[in-house]
């Protein structure tokens, strides 16, 4: 690399003498020359046209060299510029202290000719060495920054479409299993529906059958009440007056369980609903009850706990053009987890102290007629969530269940079901100790 060794330099010195044959010296080596006869009047020049060189002389009226190499070195545009003074003294206090206020060498007088053109060439050579390599360390500097935002960018991008890979592969999963529940489902209901129609069906005659032949049977007995031995032995044999009573509760029963049966059959179909490719108009009351139909086993008391009560407070809604199955599932998700909780808390506490303070689910339905947006609130009177639990649960593959009971999907598929593909809000408001709410926000429209 070549490296410049002439350029602008700047001399200061009150004898005309000096100034004389410094410049013509300089002059014939290529180098441009600017002329001050004082402090002042080489600040004031420096100002106007900066040299690339100093030569300063330290004797000088008014201003002295050191103060004027103090001033300019204090100055953020000309510290940079190298001086070197002029001095017809050989001591060493001076020069220690000309080097001390940021002089880069000495010339002393009277002048070397071919000294003084190699201390300026070489100073000058490490004036251009040093801009260079500023100049390359600013061009290095900017060159790692640019790097560093674009490795930024691009790691943001892989790490965005590693979330985004996930999340598709999470609603692939999803949408394959809610397919295949919805299938299965449609199935099992089908064959339930069959025979329970023919049952269904048969009780309604069966009950009018038997009430007729026990009309008959009493008309018989209110016609003929003295009756042969063997029919009289017969009728204390099958306890003919009990099975007169209780056979038509039978039949009551049979029907109620009939009933049951379909309710089921109805709220399973409604839960897992194929209707994955398009939104229907659906009535989410209807969703929520399936739900807790389908959740009604893990709600009954059993050898640990009371049953956790669940109240209802529904609004007048009108229907949501949304995917029902999906949002079956995002109240599954919410519900079950609340049970989880329940289950978790009640480890280690009495049936009674369970009594005391039941556990206790609140859903709340409400219709925002202002801004055309429905809220379905989802409350327990369980453990809470501490807020560094609480900024997570969302996440995917975030959970605090054992291995084996949670698998950190259920709140994430939720949020992007409510957010994603109803552009609702889903959020989650609780206190430790206070219980967990889960609000859910769907758009009218």
């Amino acid at each position: 690399m070549q490296v410049r060794e002439t350029g602008t330099i700047l001399i200061v010195d009150d004898q005309p003498t000096n100034l004389s044959i410094l410049s013509r010296s300089l002059q014939r080596n290529g180098m441009t020359v600017m002329l001050a006869i004082n402090g002042q009047d080489a600040i004031k020049k420096v100002l106007n046209q900066k040299p690339e060189l100093i030569l300063l002389d330290i004797q000088m009226p008014g201003i002295d060299g050191f103060e004027t190499c103090n001033l300019l070195k204090q100055n953020t545009t000309t510290q940079d510029i190298p001086i070197i003074f002029m001095t017809a003294s050989i001591d060493s206090k001076d020069k220690i202290k000309g080097l001390s206020v940021g002089a880069v060498d000495y010339i002393t007088k009277p002048f070397e000719e071919e000294e003084v053109l190699a201390r300026v060439r070489v100073h000058l050579k490490l004036s251009n060495l040093t801009k260079t390599l500023e100049h390359k360390n600013f061009l290095l500097e900017e060159l790692t920054k640019d790097l560093e935002e674009r490795v930024a960018q691009r790691t943001n991008q892989l790490s965005q479409a590693l979330e985004d890979l996930q999340n598709t592969q999470m609603q692939l999963i999803q949408t394959e299993k809610m397919s295949a529940l919805g299938q299965l489902v449609a199935g099992v209901a089908h064959e339930i529906n069959n025979p329970l129609s023919f049952i269904a069906g048969n009780i309604e005659h069966t009950e009018d059958y038997v009430q007729n032949l026990i009309e008959h049977l009493r008309l018989y007995q209110h016609e003929y009440p003295e009756v042969a031995s063997l029919i009289e032995n017969h009728a204390q044999q099958i306890e003919l007056n009990y099975l007169l009573e209780d056979l038509p509760q039978i039949i009551d029963s049979m029907k109620t369980g009939a009933e049951r049966i379909y309710n089921i059959s109805t709220s399973l179909r409604s839960f897992s609903r194929s209707d994955t490719t398009n939104k229907v108009y659906f009535d989410i009351h209807e969703g929520i009850d399936s739900t807790l139909l389908i959740l009604r086993h893990r709600l009954k008391a059993n050898e640990r706990r009371p049953n956790i009560e669940v109240k209802k407070d529904y609004g007048d809604l009108p229907l949501i053009n949304c995917f029902p199955s999906q949002l079956n599932q995002v109240f599954m998700n919410i519900i079950a987890n609340a049970i989880d909780a329940f289950d978790e808390i009640n480890n280690g506490r009495s049936y009674s102290e369970i009594q005391n303070n039941p556990n206790l689910i609140n859903i709340t339905t409400r219709f925002i007629q202002e801004h055309q947006v429905v809220t379905i609130s989802i409350e327990d009177n369980g453990p809470g969530i501490p807020d560094e639990i609480k900024k997570n649960v969302f996440k995917h593959l975030f959970t605090t269940k054992t291995m084996g009971k949670g698998t950190g999907l259920g709140l994430s598929i939720s949020r992007q079901i409510v957010e994603e593909k109803h552009e609702g809000k889903l959020k989650c408001i609780s206190l430790p100790g206070k219980g967990a709410k889960f609000v859910i926000g769907l758009p009218l429209k």
